[in-house]
């Protein structure tokens, strides 16, 4: 017994120097999501302040952005008032002393919103502040106008639509530039794209559009990345963001999926009339 303790490091005061032993995140089998909890962190685009992205349950498909830190209910107007259950943001009150609130409201880069109370105003400058510091260090720069537009359409669609399940889905970068979600062994987020050479791969197809308005003549087609034909397997793993190898991994993600349900008339000035690349059908890059 003394041997052994002998041999055992030891700290200065004579306590055993036992590290805690590290355990990597996992997702619950009955999660209703595979986000990590504590690695949905982000930064907002306008003004740099740190946010954190959650799911939400309202009819918005979208992510939304809340203040990293709760505030008191009673500093908080009723209708900005969100709380976090299970991974996933509601835009209602929860009825604890405590709650969330989304970015927007307190974002120094948009207007300041008509009702605001002392606590949120003092909130909102020193938001404002860390802005200032983040452009003087030249860590955030300023959106530069957008460019004028060009009367050619791009060969590479920026957000291009896909077809899967059944749904057309909007992407936020070109089909080749979208970028894995899941976690990787040294916890950092997969850079491996989900379209791959040793894949089945999409085909460029024209497909007929919806009403982009009410008052004009509906588009006869619009080019769409068609993976209907792919295995259900396969669209799902177009559809969860995965790389392949990914597909059948248990690994949680680390952000979000960048889909977006296609909307004629929310996104016409992303629609296409001819398919990339001068029209070759079987051509799989953007």
């Amino acid at each position: 017994m003394c041997s052994a303790n002998a041999s055992s490091p030891r700290r200065w005061d004579g306590t055993p120097a036992r590290s805690p032993r590290s355990r990597s995140l996992r997702v619950a089998p009955d999660s209703p999501t595979r986000l990590v909890r504590s690695a949905q962190p982000g930064r907002c685009p306008d003004c740099g302040n740190r946010i954190d992205l959650y799911p939400r349950t309202d009819s918005d498909d979208r992510a939304v952005g809340l203040h990293p830190q709760e505030l008191p209910a009673a500093a908080v107007p009723t209708v900005s008032r969100w709380h976090v259950s299970s991974g996933i943001a509601h835009p209602a009150h929860d009825g604890t002393p405590w709650c969330r609130i989304p970015h927007t409201a307190l974002c120094p880069a948009r207007s300041a919103p008509a009702a605001l109370t002392p606590q949120l105003a003092a909130l909102r400058r020193h938001l404002a502040l860390h802005t200032r510091r983040l452009i003087n260090n030249g860590t955030l720069t300023t959106p530069a106008a957008p460019p004028p537009p060009q009367r050619t359409e791009s060969c590479r669609p920026a957000r291009p639509v896909a077809h899967l399940l059944g749904v057309r889905y909007i992407a936020s970068h070109p089909i080749d530039a979208i970028q894995c979600v899941a976690q990787t062994r040294q916890r950092h987020r997969c850079t491996r794209p989900v379209l791959d050479d040793q894949a089945p791969h999409g085909t460029w197809t024209l497909a007929p559009a919806t009403l982009v308005n009410r008052r004009s003549r509906p588009v006869e087609t619009m080019a769409v990345y068609d993976l209907t034909h792919l295995a259900f397997a396969e669209q799902m793993r177009w559809r969860h963001q995965h790389c392949p190898g990914h597909a059948a991994s248990s690994a949680a993600d680390l952000a979000l999926t960048e889909w977006e349900p296609f909307d004629a008339r929310l996104h016409h000035q992303h629609i296409h009339q001819r398919l990339p690349h001068s029209g070759h059908r079987q051509n799989h890059r953007t």
